[in-house]
């Protein structure tokens, strides 16, 4: 994590030194703003990866003598294919569509619809194909 909270550091360090130049050029609020905030965002970052790189055990990425075994182990859990997203993200742009044109009908519509093809995505691995 120390090469984390470095980069955020770097990061930090710079856009810290652009943002008042990006002011003194262009008087530009809103760049300015977007400026200051990504470095108050970067400082923050850094200060917590920081703080906690050395208090905690390093990764093997972060040791010299670390071979490539020591980060195997299991990755985690990796679902297989689902249609539940391709129906979550219709029914979100149909939403989306109503809200455009002042249709809450097909708004309404769309949000029962989705209300199902969330359940479906969230409860999809307790029963049928993938059930465990």
């Amino acid at each position: 994590m120390k090469t984390e909270s470095w980069i955020f550091g770097i990061c930090a360090i710079f856009v810290w030194l652009v943002s008042p130049l990006y002011w003194v050029m262009s008087k530009d609020w809103t760049g300015t703003s977007a400026l200051v905030m990504t470095a108050l965002l970067a400082t923050m970052v850094f200060g917590y990866l920081f703080f906690h790189a050395n208090r905690l055990d390093p990764r093997p990425e972060d040791r010299s003598d670390a071979e490539i075994a020591d980060g195997a182990g299991e990755l985690g859990f990796f679902p297989p294919y689902s249609w539940w997203p391709l129906w979550c993200g219709l029914c979100l742009a149909v939403m989306v569509f109503a809200v455009a044109n002042a249709a809450w009908w097909l708004f309404i519509l769309g949000g029962i619809i989705g209300a199902s093809a969330l359940s479906g995505l969230i409860f999809e691995y307790y029963k049928g194909e993938h059930a465990h």
